[in-house]
C-alpha cells in the first residue's frame, strides 16, 4: 500500500507544482495529486510482473539451446532453478496481478533491449551464482532470493530507472518507495499461498487515502497563516533568502501540527526532516527544524496543537 511517506512526497510535489503554475486551480491540482497515486500503484504491480519477466526470458534462453543444431551438456542440462523459482510461479497465476495488467501496458513495452540488460546484470551477480549452485532450495530461499532481485538488480540498475523516467515523470523519486511495497508483498506469500493471495492494497484504509487530499488542501486555504508562522520564527532571515523547496516543507509540517490530530507531532517532524535531506539544500535539515521546533514550541503553548488518540500522551507538553 502508498505509505504516508509516498504521500507526503506527492502532496510536496503537486505543491510545488501548484505554486509554479499560472493555473491556480486547487481541484485540478487534486486531480494531479490522485493521478501522481496512482502511477506509484501502477509501478508497484509492473516491477512485480518484471520479475516474471526476466524468468520468462530465461526460459526462452533455455529453449534457444536447447534447440542448437549442436547442443553442448550444459544446453542439454540446463539449471532451471530461476526459471522454476516458487515465488515466481505464484505471480505468474495470481488473480489480482494478471487483472491489474490487463488493462495496462508495462513501461518497458518500448524498451525491449531492457529485459535482456537486466537479465545479464542479474547473471552477474553473487547471489544469483549463489541460488543457483544450492543443492536444494526451500521455499524460503526462494523467496529470499526473490527479494534481493528487488533489492540488489531493480534498485542499481541504472536502465531501470533510466527507462521509468523516460516513461513516466511521476516514476523519478518512486522505485525505492515501490520496492519496499513489493518486499513487504513477498514475506506475505507463504508455502500455501495459491492464485488468490491478497497483494496489497492501494491505501491502508480510508483516513489514508483521504490524507492526501486533505493535507494539500489544507495546506494552500491555510498559506498565509503558515506563511506568517515561518515568518515569525525566521527572524534572521528573509523569507525571499530562504530555499523556495524549505518555505513548501514546513508549511506542510506546520499544517499537520494544526489540522492532523491523530497525527503525532514527533512523526511529522521526523518525516519532514528526513524529505528535507532529497528535496532542499545540505544545510536545510537543520534550518528547517531549528524553524519548526520554535514554531511547535509557540503553537501548543497557545493551545493551537491539539492532539487526540493512542499513542498521543504527552503531546500537550
Amino acid at each position: 500500500m502508498i505509505s504516508r511517506r509516498t504521500i507526503r512526497i506527492k502532496v510536496l510535489q503537486v505543491l510545488y507544482a501548484y505554486y509554479a503554475s499560472s493555473d491556480k486551480s486547487i481541484a485540478n491540482s487534486e486531480k494531479e495529486l490522485a493521478h501522481a497515486l496512482s502511477k506509484s500503484y501502477d509501478l508497484y504491480h509492473h516491477l512485480l510482473a518484471l520479475l516474471t519477466e526476466l524468468a520468462d526470458f530465461a526460459q526462452r534462453r533455455i529453449d534457444t539451446n536447447l534447440a542448437k543444431l549442436v547442443p553442448t551438456y550444459e544446453d542439454l542440462h540446463p539449471n532451471t532453478r530461476f526459471v522454476d523459482n516458487r515465488i515466481i510461479a505464484l505471480l505468474r497465476v495470481n488473480r489480482r496481478l494478471q487483472a491489474y495488467l490487463s488493462h495496462a501496458k508495462p513501461p518497458w513495452v518500448n524498451h525491449p533491449e531492457l529485459i535482456r540488460e537486466l537479465y545479464a546484470f542479474l547473471t552477474e551477480s553473487a547471489f544469483y551464482r549463489e541460488y543457483l549452485e544450492k543443492k536444494e532450495s526451500s521455499f524460503a530461499d526462494d523467496r529470499r532470493f526473490a527479494e534481493k532481485v528487488f533489492q540488489n538488480i531493480m534498485l542499481a540498475a541504472e536502465e531501470l530507472h533510466l527507462v521509468l523516467e523516460e516513461e513516466s515523470i511521476y516514476w523519478n523519486d518512486d522505485i525505492d518507495l515501490v520496492v519496499a511495497m513489493i518486499i513487504k508483498t513477498l514475506r506475505d506469500f507463504g508455502e500455501e499461498a495459491d492464485e488468490y493471495q491478497p497483494l496489497l492494497p492501494k491505501f491502508k484504509d480510508r483516513e489514508d487515502e483521504e490524507f492526501a487530499g486533505e493535507l494539500f488542501r489544507k495546506t494552500i486555504l491555510h498559506h498565509d497563516e503558515l506563511l506568517a508562522l515561518i515568518n515569525t520564527h525566521s527572524s534572521n532571515w528573509d523569507l525571499e533568502r530562504i530555499a523556495y523547496m524549505d518555505i513548501l516543507i514546513m508549511q506542510l509540517a506546520l499544517a499537520e501540527f494544526l489540522f492532523f490530530p491523530s497525527i503525532p507531532t514527533k512523526v511529522t517532524l521526523n518525516e519532514y526532516i528526513e524529505l528535507s535531506k532529497y528535496y532542499s539544500t545540505d544545510k536545510s535539515r537543520n534550518f528547517i527544524n531549528g524553524i519548526l521546533d520554535k514554531a511547535l514550541r509557540e503553537l501548543k503553548s497557545n493551545g493551537q496543537v491539539r492532539k487526540s488518540g493512542r499513542g498521543l500522551i504527552g503531546e500537550s507538553e
